[in-house]
Parts: structure tokens; sequence; C-alpha cells
């Protein structure tokens, strides 16, 4: 490796890193009754206890919990185990969308927004001045309508508390069900000793805003649907496959590798395959973003979702089931949005001290009220009013409603966040390295006119052998030559691939390494062939060096090539700070080294050779057309091929990050407000619930406002 001052030339083999993220689950749980952050952390300790879990994790958005555990275990155990700790949970038939919970509050919304108005209708009489027995006879009234309404309404609320309480825990729907029953209870106890004021219309808008509250955050979290939702929607439910010579249509779960499938114009496709015939059109806008359908030849690879514009086709299956592109894009995506990071798990310990906390503010408020003024009714009014009003939805939901729109808006513009931490990483960034070739360039290679047949056979053969950007260019050289049969073929990280033919050593990759002289050349037995090539840089290239530089970001370069090579691309693109000849261990000190001088580093490379530099990095980006490995070690991948993508995630991260810190400023600033209010007696427990539904409806809103610039 060398630069202006440093030099590295070590070998290195790269290893093949795997995202856990890519792993799908053992099992999927469903879970209707969770609803905050407190629920997530309790499920989340009560399955890592279980035996033969290895983790778990809980997507709030769908409502599920994929477990990551022993293949084949029997879930029984930790439905039970989740029973036992107040949580409903069942095994999920299929991965497909989350309960829509925020249709079965629609009728209790509506049952205590119809009883609530027609008892402050009454109220408005009593307020006027009714006489005494006028009074006492709309109270009563008043009270036939607001209990029973009450007791069914509020029911989403009593049964999640009851829950946690039968099972000896404390949810926050405990205090929101004790001010309930006690504003019913008390407003029932002034009518039954002729009172003079009733409570029944606060008790009925209590229940009204706090579901009112919830099911607009339910309409709110499908309108920012997850773009994991978005992907299981894409998958058909069947397919047709050729049997016997007869077509049948088939459900998915049947499909098997190497099954032949029909496809017809219009068809999406359900699996990854590869195609029997040539020259079809397809449009795979749903999975890497691109806009203008692709010609594909036979022998081609067919993508699950890819839609067949020109057809019918056949295709043989290469991957089914969990094993597809789309089953995996949709457990990284899905993974990404659960958004665990430091803001998460400080929300999560406010969350989960948030529930002894009000209970003992209550009780401190009730009781210096009490002392204060003797009066027991004007003591619990305080007491329902904080019990209400320091409801922490607001902080419980700041992070989540970011994570949701964040990674939905970046994989739609052709994005996949796999890592759950990435967008934390991302808005941190101070530099971003670049690795050259096929990331910034692309080489077209050509094979000299006067190598014989034979030799470009063996050529072929190793080309066909490795998955670096420059083999499959060759390939486009080499395509109508015929492979050899060549024999102990293995390629070495930085440097090239080898193996046997007919006895004889050949290799095909660096030229210094493969006994050239050029940058790429090929031996067989004693011949030497320099293979020689155009650079040319990506069409966005330049561009998003520019958009990066323009962002404040300083910009690196660190490919293997030799010093006037690397000089001159980066000259082409603005780059002032470059290595160059730098080994795939190279890479890694480069930017350990950047890392050690306070650099917040993000990697972006696509060859085998860029795998253990984008496990190195801070966060770490890859092309969709890199290598498995790297796609692997990257915690975003660029489906859609676009290099201005990079500027994209950063600035998305960055935007999220604002809007977390923002939406955590609006629990504080709500909470340093409110809770004094509440203490003081200023606020009602009317006042209470308007307030804390309104600072949920704000952090969800906040989520969703504006776009990154």
């Amino acid at each position: 490796m060398t630069s202006a001052h440093s030099t590295c030339v070590h070998p290195y083999a790269a290893t093949d890193f795997v995202a856990a993220s890519d792993v799908a689950p053992t099992h999927t749980l469903v879970l209707p009754s969770v609803h905050c952050a407190g629920c997530i952390r309790t499920v989340e300790e009560v399955l890592s206890r279980q035996p033969g879990i290895r983790s778990a994790r809980v997507n709030l958005t769908r409502r599920r919990a994929a477990v990551f555990g022993v293949p084949g275990a029997d879930p029984g155990p930790w439905i039970r185990a989740l029973a036992a700790a107040g949580i409903e949970a069942h095994e999920a038939t299929t991965d497909g969308g989350g309960i829509d919970s925020g249709k079965a509050l629609v009728l209790p919304l509506g049952v205590a927004g119809f009883a609530m108005m027609n008892v402050m209708l009454l109220s408005v009489a009593v307020w006027s001045g009714a006489s005494d027995s006028t009074r006492e006879l709309l109270h009563w009234i008043s009270a036939a309508i607001a209990l029973p309404a009450t007791a069914y309404a509020a029911q989403p609320f009593f049964r999640h508390a009851w829950s946690a309480l039968s099972v000896g825990r404390l949810n926050i729907d405990v205090p929101i069900s004790l001010a309930i029953i006690l504003a019913s209870a008390m407003s029932l106890y002034e009518v039954a000793n002729g009172g003079e004021h009733a409570w029944f219309d606060a008790a009925l808008a209590l229940t009204f805003f706090l579901l009112a509250g919830r099911a607009l955050d339910q309409r709110m979290r499908r309108s920012a649907r997850s773009a994991a939702a978005d992907l299981a929607v894409i998958e058909p439910a069947r397919a047709i496959r050729i049997e016997d010579g007869a077509q049948r249509s088939r459900p998915l779960e049947e499909l098997r590798v190497g099954d032949t499938l029909w496809l017809s114009a219009g068809t999406r496709v359900p699996v990854d395959a590869v195609l029997d015939d040539g020259g079809v059109e397809v449009d795979r806008s749903a999975i890497t973003g691109e806009s203008d359908p692709r010609t594909l030849s036979c022998g081609d690879t067919l993508t699950a979702g890819d839609i067949v514009l020109t057809g019918p086709v056949t295709a043989t299956a290469t991957a089914v089931g969990e094993d597809t592109t789309l089953r995996r894009m949709t457990r990284l995506v899905a993974t990404a949005e659960n958004a665990r990071s430091r803001y998460s798990g400080l929300a999560d310990r406010a969350a989960a001290i948030y529930t002894p906390t009000v209970h003992i503010v209550a009780a401190a408020a009730f009781l210096g009220w009490l002392h204060a003024t003797g009066d027991v009714r004007v003591a619990l009014n305080v007491a329902i009013a904080t019990l209400i009003i320091t409801c922490p939805c607001a902080l419980g939901l700041a992070v989540p409603a970011v994570a949701v729109v964040a990674t939905s808006r970046l994989y739609r513009n052709g994005l996949l966040v796999k890592s759950e931490t990435a967008l934390e990483r991302l808005a941190g960034i101070d530099t971003v390295v670049f690795d050259k070739t096929g990331t910034l360039t692309r080489r077209i290679l050509n094979v000299p006119p006067n190598m014989p047949g034979i030799d470009r056979s063996v050529l072929r053969a190793l080309a066909e052998s490795s998955d670096h950007p420059l083999a499959r260019t060759l390939l486009d050289a080499l395509a109508s030559t015929d492979p050899a049969i060549v024999s102990n073929v293995r390629e070495i990280a930085g440097s090239g691939v080898e193996g046997t033919w007919n006895s004889t050593s050949v290799r095909f990759g660096r030229g210094d390494w493969a006994g050239g002289n050029s940058d790429t050349a090929f031996t067989v037995g004693g011949r030497t062939y320099e293979i020689s090539g155009i650079e040319d840089l990506l069409p966005d290239a330049r561009k998003s060096i520019d958009s990066l530089k323009a962002n404040g970001l300083e910009v690196c370069l660190l490919p293997g090539d030799s010093g006037t090579r690397a000089q001159k691309v980066a000259a082409r693109l603005g780059v002032d700070r470059f290595w160059s000849e730098v080994s795939p261990e190279g890479k890694s000190a480069v930017l350990r080294e950047l890392r050690a001088d306070g650099r917040s580093v993000l990697m972006v490379g696509d060859g085998l050779n860029d795998t253990a530099a984008l496990a190195e990095a801070d966060a770490s980006i890859a092309p969709g057309s890199a290598l498995d490995a790297s796609r692997n070690a990257a915690d975003v991948v660029i489906v859609s091929g676009r290099l201005p993508g990079v500027a994209e995630a950063i600035g998305t991260a960055r935007f999220a990050k604002r809007r977390i810190l923002q939406n955590f400023g609006v629990a504080a600033v709500y909470n340093a407000i409110a809770v004094p209010l509440a203490v003081a007696g200023i606020a009602t427990p009317l006042m209470a619930a308007v307030a804390m539904s309104t600072s949920s409806l704000v952090v969800i809103l906040n989520a969703g406002r504006g776009s990154p610039q």
C-alpha cells in the first residue's frame, strides 16, 4: 500500500462475513397486545430466558416477534411463558402483515365519543343553573349513559392492565385504568350522596382521547407502512409449475429447486430462477428501483418479485422458500426497522422506570393535597390527573416511528438497510472511503487477438470461477467460447484465480501475480498474455463525490491499483487523499488508522478484497452488484445500483437522528411542563387526557414530517 506517506503489502485471506440479520428466524410469534416499549422489553426478556432460544426481536409495527432458536422446536412453552408474563401470543401461520388493532379500536372509540357528547350536553344543563332535583336527575341519567359506555369502551386498557397485574407486573395501562375507574367511581359516589359535581364527562373524555390517540397511532403506522410489509405483499401466493408437460398451479411452499416454471406476460416471478428462454423483458423496479425494463437472455437470472413483461417463458427455480432474494430482503428490512440503537435503549430504560415512578408521584400528590386541604375529592382529582398526564407514550414512540419512516424511505429509493444500528452510525460519518474498481469505475477487458482457441477456453473457465467484476467483464468478450475443464480452482483475494489444466498451472488476475507486466495477465503453461482494458468512471461517480464533499464529508480513495492509475482516477474524481497498491489487509489497516485519528469512517466497496474493510469501518455500503461476502458485511446495500445512494443514505440518517432527538425533546418538554401542572392541581383529568394524547400525536407526525435536504 502506498500513499504520500505509507506502505503496506501484506497478503490477506478475506473472511466471508455473514450478517446475522440475513438469517431466517426459526419461529415467528404474533403478539396482538403489544403496544409500547415496555411490552417489547417484557417479550424479549421472557423469550431470551427460554431454552432453545438464542435471541428474539420484536417488531412493534408488525406486532410480531422473530425468534432465533432451534429449528423445529415447540413454541408452546414460549407462548405459555409469555402468557404468564401477561402477554398474549400465538404462532404465526405466515409471515405477512401485522395485526391491525386499529380496526378493533373503532367501535370502542365510537361508543366513547357518542356517550361523551351526550353526557356533555347534560352537563351543560347542570352548569347553566338547574334546580337541585333537576341536577340530581341529570346526574343519574349521565351515570346511566357513562358507566356502561366506559365499561365497554375502556376494555382495551382494562384487559392489558389486568393481564399485567395478574402476573405481578405493571404496565402503562395500569395507571390509565386506575384513572378511569377512579374518575367514574368518584362521580358515582358524588351522585349517590347528592353532590353538586360529577366527572362522568371527564372519564368518558379520557377514554375517548386515549382511544383516539392509539387509533391514530395505528393509522400513522399503516400510512408509514414498513418496507418489509411492502415486500411481503409483492410475493405471489402461487406459481405455475410444468409437470409431465402440463401446467399446474401450485402454492409456493411446494416449489423445489430445479422445478420448471411457466411465466406468462404480466406474471410476477415467484422465486429466484434462471431463464430457459431468451429475449424476454422484465420490470425490476420493485427490487432494484430501476425505471427501465431490462432485456434478459437464456441463462440470465430472474429474481423473485420481477415482473415478466414479454412472454410466455420458462425458467428453472434456483432458490425457493426462505432462500429467495425477496424473502432475504424482507428479513433484512424488518430487522433494520426494529432500530434497536442506543436511542432505543434510552427510551426503553425511561419507559421501564415510568410505571413505579408515576405511581409514587401520584401517591405523593394525593397525600400532599390531602394534608394541605383535608379534602379527599380534591386530592383524588390531582392524583387522577397525574396518573393520566405522565403516560410515556411519546417517549416510547420516539425511536420506532422515525426508524420505520427512514428505512422505508431509503428502501423506496433503492437502498436496503440491513443493520439495526446503521442509521445511528451513518449519521455520525465524517469520512467516506471508496474502493475504485466496480464501485466508482468500470473496466472493459479485451482478449489478445493472437490467443489460440484452447487458451481462450481455459481463460473462460477461470473467469467463470470468479465473481470479481473484472472476471465478469471478461466473460462478455469470451461469450462465444466454450470453457475448458479446469480443476483445483481457487480464488485468492486481491490477486486473482488459479487452477490446473492438463497438469499445468494456470492463473488469471493481477499482472505481477500472474507473471505479466501489465495490470491484468493470464498465464497458461509457459505462455503469458497481457489482458488490456479500458477503465472509465461510472456515469454518476463524480456527481456522487461532489455531493458528499458539499455536505462537509472528506472523501478518500482506497484502490489496489498502482500509484499512477490511482492518481489519475483521483484527479478525475476531485479526490485529494488516496492510497494505492493496497492489499485487503492493508485496507483494514488504513481504516483502523483513520478511526484511531478520531474519524468516523464509511467504507464503500464491492469486491472480495473489500470484505474485511467493510466490516472494519464504522459503517459500510455495498452496491447491489457486489459479491455476496461484501453485501453480507455491509450495513446498507444499494440495490438500485445508483452511486448517489451513498449521499442519500447519510442524509437520511442525519435527518432521522434530528427527528429522534426532536422527539426526545418533545417528550422532555411535555413532562417538564405537564407533570408540575398536574401535581399543582391546575390540570384536570380532562386536560390531562388531551395533553397526553396530543404529545403522542406530535411525535408520530414529527417522524414523518419533511424529507432530507
